[in-house]
């Protein structure tokens, strides 16, 4: 076959593209050290897809545009593991430990061991086999023999690699989990959209990476740690912790949480000072694992028929609490959900001290028949969110009745409905005022219009005056009724009005997520934003259209059209404009990449303290402009710290980092180069 000029050049540009792109995804996802910023990504990435649109021929079933999932799965193939993948056994204190060691000290030949220490993570444990440097194949631990083959959704996941650094064939092992905050924004999202929730972040793991849907899990920012191999290939290594660095160099992700021990007294501090530091982890954990390091010492400690004798887990103990059920509140949300919420004895629970825990749905009160004056236990899920885990039956009254179920919305008396495909009551009526109330709160969130000063307290008091009954009443709000408002005097008022005044040059994606479209959150919002540049061209677009942007999938792009057909929405839309308010994204756009001179080009940047000179928002979205990766909390992998007045522990643990600090000063003084 005779290939022309055209063909071999944009073959030599795919595979360059995807080279570039498959590096700067590892420092992205796996080393978390970015060093171009994401318009630069986008830039490559669209150019990679023109070509292999143009070429089809080209398409390699390793490019990154093949991660984004493709047509719904018919199910899951069972396949039998090569090596079983063993459970292991588990220590509960520093007795069980010391057990531990004097047994494995007595199986190897000289006594003496070290222990190579890792967090537990508490997610979904799957194998990954690559032939030649390329992913072939994913399965679940399954039973431990027999899993189920879940490649094509494991190949969404943007934190495992498609191709290794290295033409090697190994099989690793891990555990695949879902972030904290991830965990946090599903819930919520199912929650108002009235699906079920999901217990704890490895419950959203295992149902993401199972679901039939590729483009579910592609959505959801599932992550990997990978802890051991099976298949070494020509790797030549001799213990734990040199596998483990011998994957990170192949480009797989491992946690760097790690560290060896020579005794099992070390083992147990180290043991202690994670129990402490669980709960401000991006992930949940649930103990630590305890290895010999030498695989010639592993081998000597040998097998039980179920687990290694080498390894042992030590598991946490769980955090609950015991409390009263005084209440139940009903409380409904801008999309008209009702939600349970349990009103409890104050007790401390995971650093806090916690009062309120959400029941969810009716479905969750029935299932675990929770009562009004029950005992309950409570714990935190995912370290996080206070939930009610089970009732205390010994010390339930023989009095108690199950609790009585809302038929009609607390707010405007209206019939509550329960969908057939939902677990939630919803109230349906368009004209309910609790949902105008919540749709104002939200629209002048942070996230969304982040109107300063009109925080929740002054929203409720504008409603219930009659002086802001939808969102674009805001816009015709004036001093002299915002002077009837508790606490509001006249700088305070002038204060909001240039607040709301300055909101309307929001660029076009703060005004998306803040309208509140059934299933359009902040990125969203963006990625619209950014591909259609005007709400205009938005409102245009077809289902189609608007599935085919990379990261939007089928029922958003059908509630994004439907919320446009909608009379009220149009006209809430048009009343919006008349008032001045933006309509156009002004962001930064796709094809512009940011000045790769600019000193924050590719830095890891942490904000934090009372700012004089900025909104935080706004310096984020600048510095990221910039090349910055803005992040929410300080590691050995963040560059700068920019400290305003206030600054707290994220400052502490900043210099004990021995990370760069700069206050407002010198910042100005940089930006105005």
């Amino acid at each position: 076959m005779v290939l022309d000029n055209d063909f071999r050049q944009a073959q030599a540009r795919v595979d360059e593209l995807i080279t570039l792109l498959d590096r700067y995804s590892h420092e992205y996802y796996v080393l978390d050290r970015p060093t171009i910023p994401d318009s630069e990504y986008d830039k490559l990435y669209q150019e990679l897809l023109k070509l292999e649109e143009m070429y089809p021929a080209l398409i390699q079933q390793d490019s990154p545009s093949q991660r984004v999932g493709g047509t719904l799965l018919p199910g899951f193939e069972k396949v039998e593991h090569d090596l079983p993948m063993l459970s292991l056994d588990n220590a509960f204190d520093l007795e069980d430990l010391r057990a531990f060691d004097k047994r494995v000290r007595q199986l190897v030949d000289d006594g003496e061991v070290e222990y190579e220490c890792e967090l537990k993570i508490d997610g979904l444990a799957v194998s990954l086999k690559y032939a030649n440097g390329k992913l072939v194949q994913a399965v679940t631990r399954g039973d431990g023999r027999v899993g189920e083959n879940v490649t094509g959704n494991v190949r969404t996941i943007k934190a495992i690699p498609l191709k290794l650094k290295r033409a090697v064939t190994i099989e690793a092992r891990g555990e695949i989990y879902m972030p904290k905050s991830s965990f946090i924004q599903l819930n919520e999202e199912r929650e108002e959209q009235g699906d079920a929730v999901f217990a704890n972040p490895r419950n959203a793991a295992a149902g993401t990476l199972r679901n039939l849907n590729p483009q579910v899990t592609a959505s959801r920012n599932l992550n990997v740690f990978l802890y051991s191999m099976v298949q070494y290939g020509d790797l030549n290594v001799e213990t734990q912790s040199e596998a483990l660095n011998s994957l990170d160099k192949l480009g797989l992700r491992t946690n760097p949480e790690r560290t060896v021990f020579h005794s099992i007294e070390d083992v147990w501090t180290y043991i202690e000072e994670y129990q402490e530091k669980r709960t401000s982890l991006p992930y949940e954990i649930d103990g630590i694992v305890i290895k010999v390091n030498r695989f010639d010492e592993q081998e000597q400690a040998g097998y039980t028929v179920k687990a290694p004798r080498w390894a042992i887990a030590y598991k946490f103990p769980a955090e609950e609490a015991k409390t009263t059920v005084n209440e139940i509140e009903w409380s409904v949300g801008r999309t008209g959900v009702v939600t349970p919420t349990a009103i409890m004895d104050p007790v401390h629970l995971a650093g806090t001290t916690v009062q309120r825990a959400s029941l969810h749905n009716v479905d969750l009160i029935k299932e675990k028949d929770i009562r009004i004056k029950d005992t309950v236990f409570v714990r935190k899920a995912g370290d996080i969110i206070p939930e009610v885990v089970r009732v205390d039956f010994d010390s339930r009254s023989k009095e108690t009745e199950p609790c009585p179920i809302p038929t009609h919305c607390p707010a405007c008396q209206s019939e509550l409905v329960h969908l057939e495909e939902e677990v939630a009551l919803r109230c349906v009526n368009p004209k309910c005022p609790a949902q105008a109330k919540e749709r104002l709160i939200h629209f002048v969130s942070r996230n969304a219009m982040n109107i300063d000063g009109l925080g929740e307290k002054i929203v409720i008091q504008l409603f219930e005056k009659q002086l802001v009954q939808d969102v674009s009443d805001l816009y015709q709000l004036n001093k002299e009724e915002l002077l009837t408002l508790d606490k509001i005097a006249d700088k305070s008022a002038e204060n909001l009005l240039n607040a709301i005044e300055s909101s309307k040059s929001n660029s076009l994606e703060r005004l998306l997520f803040g309208l509140g479209i059934k299933h359009v959150g902040a990125k969203a919002a963006r990625l619209l934003a950014e591909e259609y540049e005007t709400i205009e061209n938005i409102r245009q677009a077809s289902i189609e259209d608007i599935q085919s942007i990379d990261g939007i999938g089928e029922i958003i792009a059908e509630s994004i059209v439907a919320f446009f057909e909608l009379e009220d929405a149009v006209d809430l839309i048009d009343k919006l404009k008349s008032f001045g308010v933006n309509m156009n994204y002004t962001g930064v756009k796709k094809q512009e990449a940011v000045n790769a001179d600019s000193y924050f080009n590719g830095k890891t940047v942490v904000i934090t303290g009372k700012l004089e000179h900025f909104k935080r928002d706004d310096l984020k979205e600048e510095l990221t402009s910039l090349g910055a990766n803005v992040t929410g909390s300080i590691s050995k992998k963040t560059d700068l710290l920019i400290a305003g007045t206030d600054a707290g522990s994220k400052l502490d643990k900043a210099q004990e980092l021995e990370v760069s600090v700069w206050n407002e000063k010198k910042l100005l003084k940089e930006l105005s180069k």
